[in-house]
């Protein structure tokens, strides 16, 4: 993750990272159905809430940079404040994440997606050059936050925690199958998604989950998942030579090749 960060410019990641621009990309391969709304966006949010409640305000090129907006109760000003220091400042700079800082800066608004004002159950798509590989799943983000890593068949790989295991989502099958879309061609991404009411919808596309710092448990899966993201580098540098056979390319001087 690090020297993806430091070496790789592949200049469709700031496209499919930017929570505005990417929304056409998963129209047309995936279809409008995956799409939240967005109900508006710009730079600066209006005196007062022009939207339907319950709504959330979104960071475009940023992550973590949210407000749940449900009652009308909330202090608005201070959410417009908060929003206000968001779009001043570039997101990942302090970590070194490229892809943010190719992001116009600006706000949106989309409708909230979740109910009774519980926040849906994130799932995270780990895609290797198209193939969803584990899926983790992220509980109550807001207030005790808490996450589990799965394979793809809904088997748990991370150690026993007090939550049993939420239930197989029951659009599995086609978030994977859509996951794999989003994901192909490209070495490694988190594809998140959500299933508010049974049916899948798009959350964003991430290349620098954790910004690589996160712990996992067992601390095997740390490296189980580099394996899968090697062999995935591997997979891509080989299909690229197959293809440019006889062509003048050594893909000896990519930066990418200090992964194999």
């Amino acid at each position: 993750m690090q020297l993806r960060k430091l070496q790789d410019r592949n200049p469709r990641f700031p496209v499919l990272a930017d929570k505005i621009a990417v929304k056409k990309f998963i129209s047309e391969r995936l279809g409008p159905e995956w799409i939240t709304p967005t109900l508006w966006s710009g730079r600066e949010l209006p005196d007062k809430p022009i939207w339907p409640y319950p709504f959330v305000v979104k960071s475009r090129h940023g992550c973590n940079q949210i407000a749940f907006v449900k009652s009308g109760d909330e202090d608005w000003t201070k959410i417009k404040s908060k929003a206000e220091t968001w779009v001043k400042k570039t997101y990942g700079f302090w970590l070194d994440e490229w892809v943010y800082k190719h992001i116009p800066h600006g706000l949106l608004v989309e409708p909230f997606i979740g109910h009774d004002g519980a926040v849906p159950i994130d799932y995270k798509f780990y895609v290797f050059n198209g193939e969803v590989v584990f899926v983790q799943v992220h509980l109550d983000r807001v207030s005790n936050h808490r996450w589990m890593l799965f394979d793809r068949h809904w088997n748990r790989l991370s150690a026993v925690t007090p939550d049993s295991d939420p239930p197989r989502p029951r659009s599995l099958n086609s978030m994977i199958e859509a996951a794999e879309k989003l994901g192909k061609d490209i070495d490694f991404v988190r594809v998140d998604l959500y299933e508010p009411d049974g049916s899948p919808v798009f959350g964003e596309m991430t290349f620098y989950p954790g910004s690589g710092l996160d712990r996992f448990h067992p601390t095997d899966l740390d490296k189980i998942i580099g394996a899968e993201w090697l062999k995935a580098k591997k997979s891509m540098l080989n299909q690229e030579a197959s293809s440019n056979v006889g062509t003048p390319s050594d893909c000896r001087d990519r930066p990418e090749a200090a992964l194999t």
